[in-house]
């Protein structure tokens, strides 16, 4: 295991059961799955777009993280643009038990932040992303279970 997968996951090992949640934002690569260097998570989302490339890898990427051990994997829905692009993830995730728990709307917003070097909820806290991912965040923070660690 190269030294950068192996640093990250003692440190996710070594996290305490009771503390503060840690969120990480691992490179969109199977890597950090094979690797078993996100195996000490308690909640992986998988971020998939309305395009069957994505919701195919989504699905890759739960089977592999449930196979690791990790019991609550869950689907975010981006970019969607329509009811028909919800409608899509919504059957795909359905018809291969993945687990769908929120969606994020399609931003212009999000490229001017960026453009901006500015984070979102700073540039237009009112955007309907910002919204989506607070709403999000506090789902997630609700309804996810701490295991203790290996």
């Amino acid at each position: 295991m190269c030294s950068n997968h192996a640093t990250v996951r003692g440190l996710l090992h070594e996290l305490p059961a009771e503390g503060p949640f840690v969120l990480v934002d691992n490179e969109a690569s199977p890597e950090h799955l094979s690797r078993s260097t996100t195996e000490a998570v308690d909640h992986l989302l998988v971020v998939a777009e309305p395009y069957f490339k994505s919701l195919e890898t989504a699905r890759r990427y739960s089977i592999m993280a449930t196979e690791l051990g990790i019991t609550q994997v869950s689907v975010v829905a981006n970019k969607v643009r329509d009811p028909n692009d919800m409608a899509a993830i919504d059957e795909f995730c359905e018809t291969n038990d993945m687990k769908l728990i929120g969606e994020i709307p399609f931003d212009e917003m999000l490229g001017s932040a960026e453009r901006a070097g500015t984070a979102p909820v700073d540039f237009d806290d009112t955007a309907p992303s910002v919204r989506a991912i607070t709403d999000l965040v506090d789902q997630v923070l609700a309804t996810t279970v701490v295991r203790s660690r290996r």
